[in-house]
C-alpha cells in the first residue's frame, strides 16, 4: 500500500552530531536555530522568518500579533485542519465559518465579504492540501476593511501563488508546520514569515517571553530592572534538536517537493481519464502537492477502489464544525457540504515511484 504520509529521515549520519548539540551545553537558540532560519529565508527569499517550537505556538503568536482577545471573531474555513482553528480558543475567540469554494476547498472571498462585522478582527486563510487559495481576493478584503490577513500554510510550505512562494507574498502573516509528515521537518516545529521588519521584531520578542535579550542583562550578567517587558510572550524557541534535524531536511526538501510536482503529473492523467475535477486548474498556483486531492461523486466507493489498487485515498480531515468546542453545527455551508462530500486524496508524496 503507498501511503499518504511518510517521515523523511536524512540519510546522512546525525547520531554523532545529536550528541554533540546533548553535550554542547546550549539546546536552544543555538547555530542550528539561525542556520535553520536562514535556510528557509534564502529558500521563501524572505528575510522576515523565524522558527517557533511548533506550529501551535507559531498560530498563537500570530493571533496574538493581531491582538485576538475574549468574544473577538475570527472568519476561517471549517473545512481545514483541527490544528489550524483550534488556537482561537485559546484567546477565548470565535470561530465564524465562511464559505469555500466547493471547487477548490478554500475561502470563497464573497463569501468572506459577509460574514465581516464590528467583532472581526482577524481571516485565518487556511489553504487546502498544499493548493493556495484565492490570496489576492482575500487581502484586498482584508485591506478594505482593516482586518489582517494570516495565511494558514500549515500543509503549504514550497506551494507557489502567481509564481511567488507562500511567505513572500502580500499577506501580513504566514504561518508553517514542520511537524514529522510535514516538509521539511524538525520531527515538531513551526515558523512564521511576516512582510514587515517591525512586526517580525515583536514576534522574535514575543517567542521568548517577549524579552529583549539586547538589553535583559546588565554589565554584570545580571538581569536589568531597566529591560521592560510590555506585551506577553511565550517560552516558543525551537531547541537545537529539531533544528538540526530540520536543517538536514531542508536540504532536500526543494528537490522532495519537485519529486511530489511529478508524481502529480500521474494523477493529473488519471483525473483526465476518469473525468475528475482537479483542484489545481488554476493557473496562478503551483502547489507543493503534500497531498494530491480531486472530486468524486462516487467518494466511498473509489477510496475503496483506490486502496485495492495499493493506494491509501483518505478524506484526510473532516468539517470542524462537527467540533462542539467550535459551537454548533453550520447547516448553511453549502460549499463546505459539497466539497466534504466529493473530494479525494490520494499519495502523491517523494516516497512514491509512480512514474
Amino acid at each position: 500500500m503507498q501511503q499518504l504520509f511518510k517521515v523523511y529521515s536524512p540519510e546522512e549520519a546525525i547520531a554523532g552530531e545529536l550528541e554533540n548539540i546533548l553535550k554542547s551545553g546550549q539546546l536552544t537558540s543555538g547555530v542550528y536555530v539561525q542556520i535553520f532560519e536562514k535556510q528557509l529565508q534564502e529558500y521563501i527569499g524572505n528575510p522576515y522568518v523565524m522558527v517557533t517550537g511548533s506550529n501551535t505556538y507559531a498560530s498563537l503568536i500570530a493571533l496574538a500579533l493581531c491582538g485576538i482577545e475574549n468574544g473577538d471573531e475570527v472568519i476561517a474555513s471549517a473545512m481545514a485542519c483541527l490544528a489550524s482553528n483550534q488556537p482561537v480558543l485559546n484567546f477565548g475567540g470565535k470561530l465564524v465559518w465562511a464559505d469555500i469554494d466547493p471547487a477548490t476547498g478554500t475561502l470563497d472571498p464573497d463569501k468572506v465579504k459577509k460574514k465581516i462585522t464590528p467583532k472581526t478582527k482577524a481571516i485565518l486563510h487556511y489553504h487546502w492540501g498544499g493548493y493556495p487559495g484565492y490570496i489576492d481576493e482575500i487581502n484586498a478584503i482584508g485591506k478594505e476593511f482593516g482586518i489582517p490577513v494570516i495565511d494558514d500554510a500549515i500543509e503549504s510550505f514550497g506551494s507557489e501563488y502567481k509564481n511567488r512562494k507562500m511567505g513572500k507574498l502580500d499577506t501580513p502573516i504566514t504561518t508553517f508546520s514542520f511537524q514529522t509528515v510535514r516538509l521539511p521537518n524538525s520531527v515538531d516545529g513551526g515558523a512564521i514569515a511576516f512582510n514587515d521588519e517591525g512586526t517580525y521584531k515583536k514576534a522574535c520578542r514575543m517567542r521568548d517571553f517577549g524579552i529583549n535579550r539586547a538589553t535583559f542583562r546588565d554589565s554584570l550578567g545580571e538581569i536589568s530592572s531597566t529591560s521592560d517587558i510590555d506585551h506577553l510572550g511565550y517560552n516558543a524557541i525551537m531547541n537545537e534538536l529539531n533544528a538540526f534535524i530540520g536543517s538536514r531536511v531542508m536540504e532536500k526538501t526543494p528537490l522532495l517537493i519537485r519529486a511530489q510536482r511529478a508524481n502529480a503529473r500521474f494523477w493529473d492523467q488519471y483525473c483526465a481519464a476518469n473525468n475528475y475535477q482537479t483542484l489545481a486548474e488554476r493557473g496562478e498556483i503551483n502547489p507543493n502537492y503534500w497531498i494530491y486531492s480531486f472530486l468524486t461523486p462516487n467518494q466511498t466507493a473509489d477510496l475503496q477502489r483506490l486502496r485495492n489498487e495499493g493506494y491509501y485515498a483518505s478524506k484526510v480531515h473532516i468539517r470542524n464544525d462537527y467540533y462542539s468546542c467550535f459551537g454548533k453545527f453550520d447547516d448553511s455551508l453549502k460549499g463546505v457540504k459539497e466539497f466534504s462530500q466529493k473530494q479525494l486524496s490520494v499519495p502523491s508524496g517523494w516516497w512514491i515511484n509512480i512514474l
